[in-house]
């Protein structure tokens, strides 16, 4: 009893370390830091509490009644993150290589459990082999049991994944299923088969790295929502993203103090080139309108073609869902549109309003897409953003074209305010091609076809791609100056803050995945 008092002891002094960010820091150059020292580095100082720090296995085959290890591989309990209570576990790859036992899994459940009852964040620090191969079934029961506490979780409490190691097979889905997920570069990876499996089953020749590692998850399967250089930078990031974030779903995000000023911007009025194919980077208008270094983006090196982040406008945190003219034309895709339905649906979750902006000439062609099912990954986007009660505000600077029109938050599915500047472009297609095919016969007849293309262009522009058709009829509610955008959305997010909305009777709806 007294070495089992002595060592409780030991570890309670270096939990009690805490916070420590300065000697942490110095780390940078090792890159991996243990579990203890990744949580006194992500909580505030002194404000660690464990849970279950005397816990062993159970296990009695193949010698493990020889190894018991007090904490069993994984570290969990309480603490404070800039004030506010979180919880946390981080697995220990030291111990059993972070394998999960039945118990390091009944350590998890029960943190995870008490974050939703007390309605704090869940944070995992995830650096484990996999499951505990000398339990058999216990370990896969071990797994399903934190599966199913994060679905119970999922729109309750914010959960967020760090992955600071090995994460494979059945481990891989507990993170997919949390909210968030961030990986550090060469050192973190995930796949649900590893590389020797994939060339036996396959016969292709793959690293870890290249399968699974934090640039292909960030980039290619959009598995990551962020990357890190090291160990101290995704914690650092953990604790940003935080801070965009209310405790659970029944707050709203904590508002910083703001002092307005004249809030009018010079430099919105020449962003969009006089060419409507020249493209602009949607990033400088985002900047121009949201408080001053705010923005925190999320997938940024996924689907570039849509822009989802975290900024605060006037104090307030919002969430922004933007079309990006600088790739593909800013058009819908595949992965554009689910991107931007999970971001839409986070921020639904957890009361954070969306601020939607829209330059879009409407879906990417292909068989490549209609054969990986635009049809249905399109409607992800379009359910997300008429499902969300939220507020909702648009502004479209540029083209609004066909399907990806109604799609991109318009007043039909929901929007509450929709403002266009004079430069937008409102139809159900480009001149050009409008033109080419209602006027198709006057064109062939002409003596100069190319002139009366330009002449039946010209027309259809003006009658239809301009702001005014569309604001005539109430689908938008004001052509505002680009200049004044800021202004309108402060006094627009401000009168909806208190937004309250009905939602039918229901289960579920039934997105279509």
């Amino acid at each position: 009893m007294k070495e089992k008092l002595d060592e409780l002891q030991r570890r309670l002094k270096e939990a009690e370390v805490g916070g420590g960010e300065e000697r942490i820091a110095k780390q940078h150059a090792k890159k991996k830091l243990t579990a203890r020292e990744r949580i006194a580095y992500l909580l505030d100082e002194g404000s660690f509490e464990e849970m279950g720090a005397l816990v062993t296995h159970r296990a009695t085959d193949f010698g493990m009644d020889k190894q018991r290890i007090y904490g069993d591989g994984v570290v969990t309990g309480y603490g404070t993150i800039n004030g506010r209570p979180v919880c946390v576990f981080a697995q220990d790859f030291t111990v059993f290589g972070g394998a999960l036992s039945e118990t390091h899994a009944e350590k998890i459940c029960k943190v995870m459990d008490m974050a939703v009852r007390t309605g704090v964040p869940m944070i995992g620090l995830n650096d484990s082999g996999g499951a505990r191969i000398q339990e058999g079934v216990s370990s896969l029961g071990g797994y399903a049991d934190i599966f199913h506490r994060n679905v119970s979780s999922s729109g309750v409490i914010p959960q967020i994944s760090a992955i600071m190691g090995p994460c494979a097979g059945g481990a891989v889905y507990s993170p997919a299923m949390t909210d968030f997920t961030l990986m550090v570069e060469n050192s973190s990876y995930m796949f649900v088969t590893g590389p020797n499996v994939v060339k036996t089953v396959t016969n292709e020749e793959v690293t870890a790295e290249e399968l699974g590692g934090a640039r292909t998850h960030a980039s290619r399967s959009g598995v990551a929502h962020f990357t890190a250089m090291n160990d101290v930078e995704c914690l650092k990031q953990v604790k940003t993203l935080l801070s965009y974030l209310p405790q659970n779903n029944k707050e709203l995000p904590k508002h910083l103090p703001f002092e307005p000023d004249k809030e009018y911007c010079e430099d919105l009025a020449t962003v969009i080139p006089e060419h409507p194919n020249q493209p602009y980077d949607m990033h400088k208008v985002i900047e121009k309108l949201i408080d001053a270094n705010s923005f925190f983006e999320v997938h940024k090196d996924y689907a570039p073609n849509i822009i989802v982040g975290f900024a605060r406008m006037g104090g307030r945190s919002i969430g922004i869902v933007a079309n990006q003219p600088m790739h593909l034309a800013g058009v819908l895709d595949v992965d554009s549109s689910v991107k931007g339905a999970r971001f839409t649906r986070f921020c639904d979750c957890f009361n954070i309003p969306l601020l939607v902006l829209v330059d879009v000439p409407g879906f990417l062609p292909g068989t490549d897409q209609e054969w990986n099912g635009i049809i249905v990954e399109g409607a992800k986007l379009l359910y997300a953003l008429s499902e969300a009660t939220v507020p909702k505000v648009t502004v479209i600077t540029r083209k609004a074209y066909g399907g990806a029109y109604d799609v991109m938050n318009s007043k039909h599915i929901g929007a509450d305010l929709n403002f266009a500047w004079p430069s937008a472009e409102i139809a159900v297609m480009g001149a050009k091609g409008a033109s080419e095919i209602i006027f198709k016969k006057e064109i062939a007849a002409a003596d100069d076809p190319a002139a009366k293309l330009a002449e039946k262009e010209k027309a259809y522009a003006d009658k239809f791609a301009d702001p005014y058709s569309a604001a005539r009829r109430g689908f938008i509610d004001e052509v505002i100056d680009p200049r004044d955008t800021r202004r309108k959305l402060l006094k627009g997010f401000s009168m909806l803050e208190h937004k309250k909305t009905e939602r039918p009777d229901r289960k579920h709806g039934n997105i279509p995945l």
